[in-house]
């Protein structure tokens, strides 16, 4: 199976002004756990996820000062939408994070995460057939 069979095409875009607070808000609201951050006066694409906001918090940082550019991720793996899922498990597991930004030409086409992949790899849960007495 490929990254593109099991990655997100919801891609959440915000700017690296956003603050935490409003980050979290959308990411809440889309039930996501990760947005990309395009700044475009690098041209570059970051990643902010819930455990960095979570960590900002934790540290008692103010989320309504604090904005996205403080606490992106900008040295990025990418995957491949044909990436295997293998592949993008080895470099989640290699590089210690749990998300990946897939890129098919010029720009983000959506994110993979573990639980994306582990929704492929387990299987299909079926009720058990109540045990006759």
């Amino acid at each position: 199976m490929l990254v593109r069979d099991a990655m997100s095409t919801l891609v959440l875009t915000i700017g690296p002004a956003h603050t935490l607070r409003q980050a979290a808000r959308l990411m809440s609201a889309r039930r996501i756990g990760a947005a990309v951050v395009h700044d475009p006066d690098t041209c570059g694409l970051g990643i902010l996820t819930e455990r960095d906001i979570l960590d900002a918090l934790g540290a008692g940082l103010d989320p309504d000062a604090e904005t996205a550019s403080t606490h992106t991720t900008t040295d990025v793996v990418f995957a491949s939408p044909v990436w295997t899922l293998e592949e993008a498990a080895e470099a989640m597991t290699h590089g210690g994070f749990r998300h990946l930004i897939v890129l098919d030409g010029d720009g983000p086409v959506g994110i993979v995460s573990v639980r994306d992949i582990i929704r492929c790899w387990a299987p299909v849960r079926r009720p058990r057939p109540e045990m006759a007495l």
